[in-house]
């Protein structure tokens, strides 16, 4: 069975073996070189040698920690030793060897290695002070008892501070793999948002533009159909104007499969647009129309917008109004373009309607930061008032 791999503590708290560092030096390495500054030249060189040996080993690894060269276990083999030989020379290093012990827990990668190591450099400790002492010599000195200690304590010390750091570095993967989790759903569900979104416009589109026109090309054909018999000539216009219906539907079924520029609406004045779609409107139903259509600048998407409020408000119209007067108005304000559709026909409550054309226009005119207002009562007509923000250019 693979083992689970163990975090890198050395990498995982920096900024706590930096100041293990600091206080390594000052503790570890500063009091035995002041300890022999006054001792003859036999003792103090060693002394001063070897403690230069293990802080540039120290310094070493810590300041290239990738260096495959520089690898931690041997710096712990020669802390080892250096240990030893620093405990034979000072006759006892106890003091050293409990300020080195963070460091057999910080580079080694298992919990079992720190503890034999750790206790490697306690019995180096303890050999040199008996050695020095000579085997006759007292063996359970101050030095070797604190030496003891200081070794069952680190070892009670590592293993809690190991414990704490696994469960820190299990929840934050725990914590990593949630968030990743959390990202790709997140992803999934802006996936899916986009996708309704765009089935959403894309039936919007269909019912402002195809739904509209087909209808239109049933009433003229049951028109033209009636009069066959008794006025061919006017049946004649329903068809030709049947045909152009068609083709516009056409035009606009291309722009939905991608195959023709976006929007499907010619160029030209907003007015001049709306003026054909009321004129238009007028030859397919008798219904008379009178309208006021200034000159007024607006960008493209608001031009179309306009119009599919005018398409969709003239299709309610046809369907469901019975009306016989329609009056269109549009009008550049300080703060944008007003566009106001009434009629005198049957109305309806308009608190109870629900309908697709009237939540696609208003969803069409929130697009462009504007707003939709119906107001209309059984019997009274309707008022349909559409208003887009512009930079205040009429």
């Amino acid at each position: 069975m693979n083992q689970r791999p163990q975090p890198d503590t050395a990498s995982t708290v920096p900024s706590l073996h930096r100041w293990n560092a600091v206080f390594w030096v000052l503790l570890g390495v500063v009091p035995p070189a002041l300890a022999v500054a006054d001792a003859p030249g036999t003792t103090r060189f060693p002394v001063l040698g070897l403690l230069a040996v293990l802080a540039l080993s120290y310094g070493a690894v810590g300041l290239f920690p990738g260096n495959p060269a520089l690898r931690p276990r041997p710096y712990l083999y020669v802390l080892v030793v250096g240990l030893g030989a620093m405990s034979y020379l000072l006759d006892g290093s106890a003091a050293l060897f409990v300020v080195t012990l963070p460091h057999f827990w910080i580079y080694t990668a298992s919990a079992r290695a720190a503890i034999a190591l750790s206790g490697l450099a306690a019995a180096g400790v303890v050999a040199g002070n008996v050695v020095r002492q000579g085997w006759d010599g007292e063996f359970f000195t101050g030095n070797v008892i604190f030496t003891l200690i200081g070794y069952a304590a680190g070892v009670l010390i590592g293993l809690g501070v190991r414990h704490i750091t696994e469960d820190a570095d299990e929840r934050a993967r725990r914590l990593s793999a949630e968030l990743e989790e959390a990202r790709l759903r997140l992803i999934e569900a802006h996936h899916r948002q986009g996708a309704a979104d765009e089935r959403e416009r894309l039936a919007r589109e269909i019912h402002d533009t195809l739904a509209q026109g087909f209808a239109s090309i049933i009433v003229l054909a049951e028109a033209a159909r009636s009069g066959l018999a008794t006025d061919p000539g006017r049946s004649g216009n329903h068809l030709l104007a049947i045909e152009n219906t068609a083709r516009e539907n056409l035009a606009e079924a291309r722009v939905l499969v991608g195959s023709a520029p976006q929007s499907g609406v010619a160029a030209g004045s907003v007015a001049d647009t709306l003026r054909r779609t009321l004129r238009r409107f007028t030859e397919d139903t008798g219904t008379r129309v009178t309208s006021e259509l200034p000159d007024v600048t607006c960008d493209q998407q608001t031009r179309i917008a306009l119009l599919r409020c005018t398409q969709e408000s003239l299709a309610n119209i046809r369907k469901h109004a019975a009306a016989s007067t329609v009056e269109v108005v549009l009008t550049a304000q300080p703060y944008g373009i007003e566009l106001e559709i009434t009629d005198d026909g049957a109305g309806f409550v308009a608190e109870d309607s629900h309908g697709f054309g009237l939540h696609g226009m208003r969803k069409r005119l929130a697009e462009l930061g504007g707003e939709l207002t119906v107001t209309s009562s059984v019997g009274d007509g309707t008022r349909v008032l559409a208003m887009i923000p512009t930079d205040g250019q009429g």
